[in-house]
């Protein structure tokens, strides 16, 4: 299992070297674009990095890869339902050839979930340009 610091490291990486289907559903989301939800990327969660959360609804979005690890995403999925997290999965695919269809399932699924307070707060430690964490000396 990785360290907290282990995780916010990875984050930061794959922030800064996201795929194809990532950046092209962030450019979307990105902003308050969608509805006015606020979306973070590549969020650490617990011991899991998840690709896009939405604090106010408690909504997670996963754009999935050809491979996968079932038993990890089991366990994953097992944790952010303990949490009151919903997840929603689209394939690369999805992403890539139906992005307004993807859109639209994940703003119907925002306007389904009821507000999160808890979550909603500013992000604790924002850069300044608005997304991730600062790295400490």
């Amino acid at each position: 299992m990785l360290t907290l610091q282990e995780l916010h490291r990875r984050a930061a990486e794959m922030r800064r070297n996201p795929t194809e289907p990532e950046k092209r559903f962030w450019r979307h989301v990105s902003n308050s674009q969608l509805g006015g939800f606020k979306f973070r990327r590549q969020q650490v969660i617990g011991s899991f990095i998840v690709d896009f959360f939405c604090p106010s609804r408690g909504l997670i979005v996963e754009i999935d890869g050809d491979t996968h690890d079932q038993p990890y995403d089991a366990r994953r999925d097992a944790f952010m339902l303990k949490q009151e997290f919903r997840t929603a999965r689209f394939t690369n695919l999805d992403v890539m050839q139906n992005i307004a269809g993807v859109l639209q399932l994940t703003s119907d699924t925002l306007q389904e979930l009821p507000l999160r307070t808890r979550w909603a707060l500013p992000h604790p430690n924002p850069s300044p340009e608005g997304e991730g964490l600062r790295t400490m000396p």
